[in-house]
């Protein structure tokens, strides 16, 4: 990992940026969500046992427990601790001396304390991502600021212990497990869609929340979706390897190849941060040669070098391009490429279908590519989960220590996109309200499909949790989702903190003025529209019932609170809203509630980007001339006399924008 301060500067402020992001998402559906009157009200999951305070911190690990003490119930402190995390992310994303363990340690303890309330709304694969890459943050984040060291002769900071590095490696192990899992699960889960590679003819429109690029991509030729299929198997399981590679070309390849695939997702889906994450964690791959990026670092004459170096560097060439070829020749053999010249297309099949051999989806050989059965093997998934005879075959002691930090979620499992959900048709609920029980009005969500004549909206890097969980929800029984009947009673009550996670503007709700007597849901399946189709994105056909018409005091509905432990068993404690902090918070809500979630963090960005172009052109010549900023991309070394002159006429004949006292110090060194 030599020569990777730059890198993890970039890692620091993008997890940074992360955070500030998740922070300010979660923030605007706090009322609707754990509020008093919201879905799931947070105040129901911390309930004192009467153990002792340290025990209890440790058991159930959330400053929210100390939200009493300041007078505030426990979703005014989710509030407050969501506005003081946002608020330290965006100071570490802008100033380099808040990139310290401490403000890195806090981001991850409110992050965490947030996840003990946040109950099946915070149960996201991103959000123990986020944690286990904070945490990794506090560990890469260096002590003492860059400023403060000096330089050593050979470039390196002096100061800076050999250790140091360490840290980075487990960024690029998490990065492994993250990548290669996801690619392994979609073949252990034989899942037909995946091995038939046709998952991505559904995948575009099934997805929880499509983007308007994603009914243009689901239009694309099914031969391309297939040959997409291939290169995410590529990229998912053959290339991590790669990330370990002692080859710096090999590993930049393998980032640029991250990137790729996670740019195509942001463009055609809304996966909130979790894109933003991974390509975060894709810096640990990087260096400073490749982020300096030098003028005329590529045009120095070659000096010459001996032999040994020079077979070595030979050998790596040839290492390089056999890797390559390897990995062309595995796709184009093993998926069985053939290309029709007269048609125009590609045609592509796997070696053992899911009918053929029911058992070639627990194996991997060769290269990590589907469908290599000469040399079985099984999948080793950097996690303990997927095999429960592996998992019993650890060693007692490592079950202990996981069992001690397991709550604080250091190290979790992770498998994107096991199953491809949808194949005959994307399942969708639709809320109904009614008023004499027989006409009926949808209620639409501000961003999952409803209206067949509304594009899919684009709302990364903000999740909209309840429209997450609706799709969820839309998979099964609504048993299988007991908020979703606290939703329906919330909207029969006409809570309007619950109506803002459904329309942020009241007045674009139809029940508005009156809550609806009767609500009800009914399950829809709805695929893109054809090309041709004016102004019509979905097609739908009605399916089922998926709940039944309800009213207050109804004995199903009361019934369904009682079965799932969502009835009120005593009022909520009313705190007094005199309180000089619970005011704050209360103008605060209501300077920001007029915003939209997404314009939010996207003003957010802006705001970043405009503090960070001021802060490029009022410092250009402090950045220059900064003892850490490299000057030639060369090690130094004590240069001769001749060297001497030569280096000051060529500073004479190029003059510096910045002062003379930079070009001085230049020709000194």
């Amino acid at each position: 990992m030599a020569g990777s301060r730059l890198p993890r500067q970039l890692f620091l402020q993008g997890v940074a940026a992360v955070f500030m992001f998740a922070f300010a998402s979660l923030y605007t559906q706090i009322p609707g969500l754990y509020g008093p009157e919201g879905i799931l009200p947070a105040r129901r999951t911390l309930r004192p046992q009467g153990k002792g305070r340290w025990q209890q911190l440790w058991e159930t690990p959330t400053l929210l427990w100390e939200a009493p003490r300041l007078g505030l119930d426990t979703a005014q402190g989710l509030e407050l601790l969501s506005l003081l995390g946002a608020l330290v992310a965006l100071g570490a994303l802008l100033l380099s001396p808040l990139r310290h363990p401490v403000i890195y340690l806090l981001l991850w303890a409110a992050y965490l304390s947030a996840c003990q309330v946040g109950q099946v709304f915070l149960y996201f694969q991103w959000d123990s991502l986020l944690l286990e890459t904070g945490f990794l943050a506090v560990l890469v984040a260096p002590l003492r600021p860059a400023s403060h060291r000096k330089e050593a002769p050979q470039g390196r900071q002096a100061g800076a212990l050999p250790h140091e590095d360490l840290p980075f490696w487990l960024v690029r192990w998490l990065l492994f497990r993250l990548m290669f899992a996801s690619g392994v699960v979609k073949l252990t889960s034989r899942c037909p869609a995946w091995w038939g590679l046709t998952a991505l003819t559904y995948h575009y429109e099934t997805q929880c929340l499509p983007t308007p690029a994603a009914w243009f991509a689901h239009h694309l030729p099914v031969w391309l979706h297939k040959l997409s299929v291939v290169a995410t198997f590529l990229i998912e399981i053959a290339v991590p390897p790669l990330f370990f590679a002692p080859i710096r070309r090999l590993r930049l390849a393998a980032f640029y190849s991250q990137v790729l695939l996670q740019v195509l997702i942001i463009i055609t889906g809304n996966y909130n941060f979790f894109n933003l994450m991974t390509l975060v964690l894709t810096t640990a791959l990087l260096d400073d040669q490749h982020l300096a990026a030098e003028p005329g670092h590529g045009s120095r004459k070659k000096t010459a070098t001996s032999w040994p170096k020079a077979l070595l560097a030979t050998l790596s060439l040839l290492l390089e391009l056999a890797v390559y070829g390897l990995l062309a020749y595995g796709t184009v053999h093993y998926f069985g490429l053939e290309v029709d010249w007269q048609q125009r297309t590609i045609h592509s099949r796997t070696i053992f279908s899911v009918a053929e051999d029911t058992d070639a989806a627990h194996c991997v050989a060769g290269c990590g590519l589907p469908g290599l059965g000469a040399a079985e093997c099984p999948v080793e998934v950097p996690y303990s989960y997927v095999e429960p005879g592996t998992h019993g075959r650890l060693w007692t002691g490592a079950h202990r220590l996981f069992g001690a930090v397991e709550h604080l979620q250091l190290a979790n499992s992770y498998g994107l996109f096991r199953r491809m959900t949808g194949l005959g048709g994307r399942p969708e609920v639709v809320l109904e309200g009614s008023y004499d029980g027989h006409h009926w009005t949808e209620i639409e969500f501000m961003y999952k499909p409803g209206n067949l004549s509304r594009p899919p909206p684009v709302v990364v890097p903000h999740q909209p949790r309840l429209d997450w969980q609706m799709w969820f929800a839309a998979l099964g029984p609504h048993t299988h989702s007991p908020w979703f009947t606290s939703l329906v009673l919330r909207l029969l009550q006409g809570k309007e903190p619950v109506i803002r996670l459904v329309q942020s503007q009241v007045a674009r709700y139809p029940f508005h003025k009156q809550p609806p007597t009767y609500v009800r849901a009914q399950r829809y399946k709805y695929w893109f529209s054809q090309p041709g189709e004016q102004g019509q994105w979905w097609r739908r056909q009605w399916v089922e019932e998926f709940f039944p018409s309800v009213s207050l005091g109804d004995p199903t509905l009361e019934t369904l609170l009682r079965q799932f432990g969502l009835q009120e068993k005593s009022p909520p404690r009313t705190r007094s809203a005199n309180s000089t902090l619970a005011q704050a918070l209360h103008w605060t809500r209501s300077q920001l509630s007029p915003l939209e979630a997404p314009a939010l963090l996207w003003g957010l960005l802006m705001a970043v980007g405009a503090v960070r172009f001021v802060q490029a052109l009022l410092a250009p010549c402090s950045l220059r001339s900064s003892p850490l900023a490299p000057v030639s991309g060369e090690k130094r070394r004590p240069a001769s006399q001749k060297d001497s002159g030569a280096a000051s006429e060529q500073a004479t004949a190029a003059p510096n924008p910045c002062s003379s006292s930079s070009r001085t110090t230049r020709r000194k060194k």
